[in-house]
């Protein structure tokens, strides 16, 4: 009868073995549609998301007003001056005399307008050694940044000219460019990095150039295709920069990851003595079956941020979902049609010095057969072999180090606080333009992020409004909101006055936030308010931060529940087995619960935060803790998925249950340390940025991978698994009538003597 097995009904048996007989093909159509993609995409383009929709409540319905208004407000910019000297004042003549110097050469510049003496806009501070010169920038806002250099090089003119006084220019264009200019080309090397890192640990767990180059050629294939995907989705869901960033990371983590588990599997069937069409036939069935099932949690998983109301956020949940989905139909069929074509040529471009003597002596023995041995021939992992025995001789005990090692990890998350970082937070003393937001912030409290309040009414003129204006502009600072001054720009052709409020807290968020609650839940009811038919939407950068955080806490429940329940629902479809479901979700909390551990440790109480130059952040960016929890839950199953298929299997084949753990965790523990170790790397890599979001990203996902490898799939899922012995298979009658998503992938003969590899075991 030969080497063959039964037919299988499993879909990725099927895609794979179509894929394998029809290998022209399949590479034909990938790279067609690859192409299609990003050549239609590239011809619509992409639509990004629009500030209004991507902002929530008030802040929403501000942008909102002004877009309906058709008014574009330029990009207001500030020249701080402030004597260095506390005797100096800003009524000094000298002092005046440099402040008509800065107006000057603001507007021999030529792109600024409506530039404002401190003095006419009451734009002095208390202690009277701080002046601000006010303009706005001709132009579009968004194009601001882009304009913005002569101004800021005529500033600097100036400030060459007197070493006794700071002569700064802040603003919404000037900090962009600020940040343009020393953080663009540093996003742009860590994703490209990515790349070559990702390429170095794939050579050293393969040893072989080909090898470690065709993960990286589909993952790298599906990101292109996405791309154009993007492009042509985002006319119905807009998309963004931060979308794509997001998409490249998940894109990079999960392709290589796939097509490793699939290679490894496949190797590992050539090197027991399977022929190559066997290897490929019984990689598609057991792997294949292993990526579809993770590739469609992980799709559910982002699908979840879909549920957060929030533009940006489904922006970055439906790109994610595209590129697994991409990543897990191409790792099932063009990855079996390129081993086949490639075969033995797949080990071409070996590096000797990755492979000791014995090493190289099994594979020389394995080739005589037909097959290829990296390592033993069964594939099991030595280190991991000596920990599992460990684990499984005192399952209980383990289970109790290993959970609450996790959970004292896992304590500080009970003390997180989420807020969008101010300037200084994020940057920290790195851009100079920081130094100037203290000095700002200390001399005008809030004056450098004030609130923000869009007045529509029928007729802005009319008296009534003119009285609640001026009653604001009175209660505002009588209440303690704002110590002042409340500035307010009527634009009467449109019916809208624009008011800025410095909030009393300036740059502590906590505080400013007070301040903004008494500004909407007080002074406006009883003065704006009480004008019928008026809106009065407060917005800006506390605002915004605070509508943001709300919307996102109340996202929380339905986006928690659309993940865990959906994902119980898929492992128990696929697993047949209540125990593997429940056990599943529990240990991925766990996960995910332990990196908001070392989140909040690192970045919020500071423990540590110098390793990562982390010091004095104090808080969690806003949207990270749901983000997180969206992508590590996704991702932790392809772990677990792979490891939990890998038992099952087993024990389908009649091993006991402790058996069949060992077996499994064993054999996929050099697949799941080469993936992880990739992941790590990658987001390690945005944990080296200087924008302290970025880091937490980073280090957020890096640890939590690093935890689900080792920790959760080494020593809790076996010891666990170990502890609830034959109930691992546990299903209640009620729930047999359910679809059967399994498949007899157990039906795999052993070889046959003489194609057995006879090399060392390794």
């Amino acid at each position: 009868m030969g080497n063959r097995t039964r037919p299988v009904r499993g879909l990725a048996a099927r895609a794979g073995g179509w894929s394998a007989r029809h290998r022209w093909a399949a590479v034909g159509i990938w790279l067609l549609f690859v192409v299609l993609a990003m050549g239609i995409g590239g011809a619509v383009g992409r639509a990004d998301v629009d500030q209004s929709d991507s902002l929530p409540g008030e802040t929403r319905r501000a942008s909102q007003i002004m877009d309906e208004s058709g008014l574009e407000e330029p990009a207001g910019e500030s020249v701080l001056i402030q004597a260095k000297d506390r005797g100096v004042k800003a009524t000094d003549a000298e002092f005046r005399a440099v402040v008509d110097e800065v107006m000057a050469a603001v507007e021999s510049t030529g792109k600024a307008t409506r530039i404002t003496s401190p003095y006419e806009s009451d734009s002095v501070s208390k202690d009277g050694r701080t002046a601000l010169v006010q303009f706005d920038m001709r132009g579009k806002a968004e194009d601001a940044a882009g304009e913005v250099e002569p101004v800021l090089d005529a500033v600097a003119g100036v400030q060459d000219k007197h070493d006794g006084l700071w002569i700064e220019e802040i603003g919404g264009a000037s900090m962009q460019k600020e940040f343009d200019d020393a953080f663009g080309s540093d996003f742009q090397r860590a994703e490209y990095s990515a790349v070559p890192v990702a390429i170095g640990i794939l050579l050293v767990a393969f040893g072989a150039v080909v090898a470690a180059l065709v993960p990286v050629a589909l993952a790298v294939t599906a990101i292109v295709a996405t791309m154009g995907l993007m492009a042509i989705v985002s006319h119905l869901q807009p998309m963004s920069e931060t979308a794509n960033s997001v998409m490249l990371l998940v894109g990079l983590a999960v392709g290589v990851d796939y097509c490793l588990f699939y290679l490894r599997r496949e190797r590992e069937e050539r090197a027991a003595g399977r022929d190559a069409r066997t290897a490929l036939e019984i990689a598609a069935a057991t792997s294949g079956r292993a990526i579809i099932v993770s590739g469609v949690t992980v799709c559910v998983a982002m699908a979840g941020m879909l549920f957060t109301g929030l533009a940006e956020f489904e922006a970055m949940g439906l790109a994610s979902l595209m590129v697994v989905a991409v990543a897990m139909v191409g790792s099932v069929t063009v990855l079996p049609a390129l081993l086949s074509l490639l075969g033995h040529r797949v080990e071409k471009g070996r590096i000797p010095f990755l492979h000791p003597e014995k090493r190289r002596g099994a594979k020389k023995a394995a080739a005589a057969n037909g097959g290829s041995a990296n390592g033993s021939a069964n594939g099991e992992s030595r280190f991991w072999k000596r920990v599992l025995r460990t684990v499984l001789a005192r399952p209980a005990l383990s289970v109790v180090i290993a959970a609450g090692a996790l959970l004292a990890v896992a304590a500080p998350a009970l003390g997180m606080k989420t807020q969008n970082l101010t300037l200084d937070q994020e940057f920290g003393d790195s851009l100079p333009i920081v130094a100037t937001y203290n000095r700002l912030n200390e001399a005008f409290p809030g004056g450098s992020e004030p609130a923000e309040v869009v007045v529509k009414a029928r007729d802005i003129n009319a008296p009534e409004v003119k009285a609640a204006l001026a009653d604001f502009r009175e209660q505002a600072v009588s209440s303690g909101a704002s110590r002042g001054p409340v500035e307010i720009k009527l634009r009467e052709q449109q019916n809208i006055a624009l008011i800025s409020v410095p909030l009393v807290g300036g740059s502590d968020q906590d505080a400013a936030e007070k301040s903004l609650s008494l500004i909407r839940d007080e002074v406006r009811p009883a003065t704006l308010g009480e004008v019928e038919g008026l809106e009065a939407p407060v917005t800006g950068q506390v605002a915004g931060s605070k509508d943001f955080n709300d919307q996102l806490v109340g996202a929380v429940t339905p986006v928690f529940a659309f993940v865990v329940v959906f994902a119980f629902l898929l492992m128990l479809l696929s697993f047949r087995s209540l125990t593997v479901a429940i056990t599943s979700i529990v240990l991925n909390l766990l996960s995910v619960a332990a990196a908001y551990g070392i989140l909040v440790a690192v970045f919020q109480h500071g423990w540590g935060a110098s390793l990562v130059g982390a010091e004095g952040v104090g808080a969690i960016i806003t949207w990270l803790p749901l983000f997180l929890f969206v992508i590590l839950f996704g991702l932790s199953m392809d772990y677990h998925v792979f490891v939990v298929s890998r038992i099952r299997e087993a024990r389908l084949k009649g091993r006991t249950t402790k058996d069949a753990i060992e077996h499994g965790v064993v054999t996929t523990a050099g697949v799941v340390t080469s993936a992880a170790v990739i992941m790590v790397a990658v987001f390690a890599i945005f944990g080296t940025l200087s924008m302290q979001s970025m880091k937490q990203m980073g280090v957020g996902l890096a640890a939590a991978v690093l935890i689900d490898a080792t920790i959760i799939r080494g020593v809790l899922l076996p010891a666990t698994m170990a502890l609830l012995g034959e109930r691992n298979w546990y299903l209640p009658k009620w729930l047999d009538r359910m679809p059967d998503l399994t498949h007899d992938e157990a039906a795999v003969p052993e070889p046959r003597r003489e194609e057995v590899a006879v090399g060392p075991r390794l």
